[in-house]
């Protein structure tokens, strides 16, 4: 081509091409030579080689349901499919695995997940696996085994606040905490006096900043208090200050729940949509050690609509910690701890549940099933862990059921809703289950009109049932029943016998014990000390009729808080609050006017009041039953030992307020009587100057006055009367 067809060619192309330099080099993504996404997994089973592809399936299949394992391209191109991220070695020496494995995942997140689910996880029953991330496995390496070990300096002994010191308060008085616009406060209650604030967030509003934004929850044993952040997570206070002691990072945090031990702490943000929605952490060390979704596998419907009305199964605490359990589709999921591994590897089988409860006292799971592929509908008692089957009771005919345990596990009851074969009739029974006899017999109490509301007294063996004939009546009865008959002996045994004293006996037998008729109540609230009972009508189209019963003596006060919506007792069962709450977030209360709290004494008086143009929350801290009930009787028999050892105190106690109270006006008075004195000073000082100018007259001398003794008789009135 010859040159002037080049320049011809150039011109035309002319303006087609950039005035930018051309970077001829290729840009590639930033090498990661960190090693942060790989993970080494040691403590597997050497195999030889006609074993390894399973081998290589099996931990393959474990190491990815954690998280997605890094992609590369097949470039070898010997169609392979095993990833290039993991890696099980094979010594071609010893013909055999070597013991560990190695796996890259996407993200140094997964891999850090990854130990802490493999760490110490259970492969067979000779191998429990180790979780190392590479980066620490090569800082392990380069330790020089041979060289000198160093002691490492402890660290400074730092005391953590006593978190019971609450319980030392001389005065035995409870706590509550309130929630009331942006503030919170825990205050002192002596179910006499008004109470008194012992924190309210000082030390922060000092800071700027307010203590809790959203509710707040004691732990079960009064040991902490959690306030929730939703935009954080979950932060705990105890002892004599409310020291911030820790805090747990949970996004949207919506409640908690703390394990009856107060060993654990679980989190739950009510996000169908996040795979972490629950979380479960210790409190010692803080670590999440397992997170769940909020409903478990194929648990919902097919059907979205229907889906959103299902609510999420709720997770239930064991009584001493050991276990944490989940209602899923035909099967109850129960957890160990701490390793928050499945009970045996399975779950336990029950087909169709509907519901399930842990004993109070004991790791016995009650769970009900309706009918279910011909079977009959059954409750069912099962052991925990040997998941014997300890009572199974068929029932007929059911349309739902509620079960209710007694405090201290010592009874179990069944609210039976049922229907006749027609479905258009329903009517009740209760099934009573006495947990602690041999063979755990069960009694059918029949009931004709609809039962709304059944509680047990708690550490007793009564229980009340709110019934009426319709279950939307106004007027409803309280029927009081009793587990034991007492029946008196007979009285030619005792003749025969030559013994006057008379003992009655204890008959296993469900006996009524009495009824009130025609109450306006809708619900039921035993004391925790049992005998007195709180027969509320609560909502917003209740008249808020509060009726104090004491079961023993039969006697009744009748009080009234407009528009309560809860009844709340304290631990020792001497002082009750009813409050009129609004839900944070909840939008405008039309009722802000009636928001507050009362405080009642087991016997129904006024004990304080107080409002608030919106009040979000109360409660009570929890305090632990040290004394055994064999040990709350001995004190009741010698109660008048103790009534003079707390009447003296009492006496002291308003000795010590009166005081308190008239110190203002004693140190005025002090203060007059030091000024009087001083005066008096002053004018004896001038006593010789006023003589000298009085001309020697002393006028505080009493012989130079006279006395003298006047009677002056006034007649006020008259009055003329003639006697015939």
């Amino acid at each position: 081509m010859s040159a002037s067809a080049l320049e011809e060619e150039a011109a035309q192309l002319d303006g087609y091409f950039s005035d930018a330099p051309l970077d001829p080099r290729p840009k590639y993504p930033p090498l990661d030579t960190s090693f942060g996404r790989c993970v080494v997994i040691s403590n597997l089973p050497k195999v030889p080689e006609s074993k390894l592809d399973k081998l290589r399936k099996v931990v393959l299949k474990l190491v990815t349901r954690i998280g997605p394992l890094a992609s590369y391209d097949d470039d070898d191109g010997d169609g392979n499919d095993d990833p290039t991220s993991f890696l099980l070695p094979f010594d071609p020496d010893s013909q055999s695995t070597v013991g560990c494995a190695f796996a890259e995942y996407e993200s140094a997140g997964d891999a850090k997940k990854a130990t802490e689910v493999l760490e110490g996880y259970k492969f067979d029953k000779n191998h429990l696996l180790k979780a190392t991330l590479y980066t620490r496995a090569e800082e392990l390496r380069e330790i020089d085994e041979d060289g000198e070990f160093r002691q490492p300096a402890p660290e400074p002994y730092k005391e953590k606040p006593n978190t019971m010191e609450w319980l030392e308060d001389s005065c035995q008085r409870d706590e509550f905490a309130i929630r009331y616009g942006n503030e919170t406060a825990v205050l002192w209650s002596d179910g006499k006096t008004d109470p008194a604030v012992d924190y309210d967030g000082a030390r922060e509003k000092k800071a700027g900043i307010h203590w809790c934004d959203y509710y707040v929850q004691w732990s079960p044993k009064g040991s902490y208090f959690a306030t929730l952040v939703p935009s954080k997570g979950v932060i705990l206070w105890g002892g004599r200050r409310f020291d911030k002691l820790a805090r747990f990072p949970a996004r949207g945090v919506d409640f908690v729940v703390f394990s009856p031990q107060e060993n654990y702490l679980m989190t739950n943000n009510n996000d169908r949509h996040d795979p972490e929605a629950i979380k479960v952490f210790s409190i010692q060390t803080g670590e999440l050690l397992r997170a769940f979704p909020l409903y478990p596998r194929d648990f919902l419907p097919d059907d979205p609509a229907e889906a959103q009305q299902v609510p999420p199964p709720p997770f239930q605490w064991s009584h001493d910690d050991r276990y944490l359990a989940r209602m899923g589709k035909d099967l109850i999921s129960v957890f160990e701890t701490p390793s928050m591994k499945l009970l045996d590897k399975r779950s336990l089988a029950c087909d169709g549940i509907r519901e399930f409860q842990f004993s109070p006292k004991a790791n016995i799971i009650a769970y009900w099933a309706p009918e279910h592929k011909n079977q009959p509908a059954h409750v069912d008692l099962i052991e925990i862990p040997s998941r014997k089957k300890l009572r199974q009771k068929n029932l007929f005919y059911v349309t739902k059921c509620s079960m209710v345990w007694q405090e201290e596990g010592d009874y179990l009851g069944v609210k039976v809703t049922r229907h006749t074969k027609s479905k258009k009739t329903l009517y009740n029974n209760l099934e009573l289950f006495r947990v602690n006899q041999p063979g755990i017999p069960v009694e059918m109490l029949d009931v004709k009109d609809a039962v709304m509301a059944f509680a047990w007294e708690p550490q007793g063996s009564r229980f009340a049932i709110l019934h009426a004939e319709n279950p939307t009546s106004t007027k409803v009865n309280v029927t009081f029943y009793d587990m034991w008959k007492q029946v008196d002996p007979d009285k030619k045994t005792n003749n025969s016998s030559g013994s006057g004293n008379k003992q009655p006996q204890l008959l296993a037998e469900v006996t009524k014990v009495h009824t009130l008729e025609n109450k306006q109540c809708n619900c039921l609230f035993w004391s925790p000390a049992g005998r007195t009972i709180l027969l509320a009508a609560l909502g917003d189209s209740a008249s808020g009729t509060l009726e104090f019963y004491d079961v023993d003596s039969r006697s009744l006060t009748v009080k009234e808080h407009y528009r309560a919506n809860q009844v709340l007792w304290d631990p020792s069962g001497r002082t009750v609050a009813t409050t009129v709450s609004q839900p944070i977030g909840g939008g405008h209360f039309k009722f802000a006017m009636d928001n507050g709290y009362i405080l009642w004494t087991f016997q129904g008086k006024q004990i304080h009041q107080a409002s608030f143009e919106t009040f979000y929350q109360f409660q009570w801290r929890p305090r632990e039953r040290l004394s055994s009930k064999a040990q709350i009787d001995e004190i009741a028999k010698n109660i008048k030992k103790y009534e003079r050892q707390f009447n003296k105190f009492d006496e002291a106690k308003k000795r010590r307020q009166r005081l308190e109270e008239t110190k203002g006006k004693r140190k005025l008075r002090s203060e007059f009587r030091a000024t009087m004195a001083r005066l008096r000073e002053w004018r004896a000082r001038q006593k010789v100057e006023r003589m000298e100018l009085l001309g020697g007259y002393d006028s505080e001398d009493e012989d130079n006055f006279v006395e003298r003794e006047v009677v002056v008789e006034t007649i006020l009135s008259s009055k003329e009367e003639l006697v015939y």
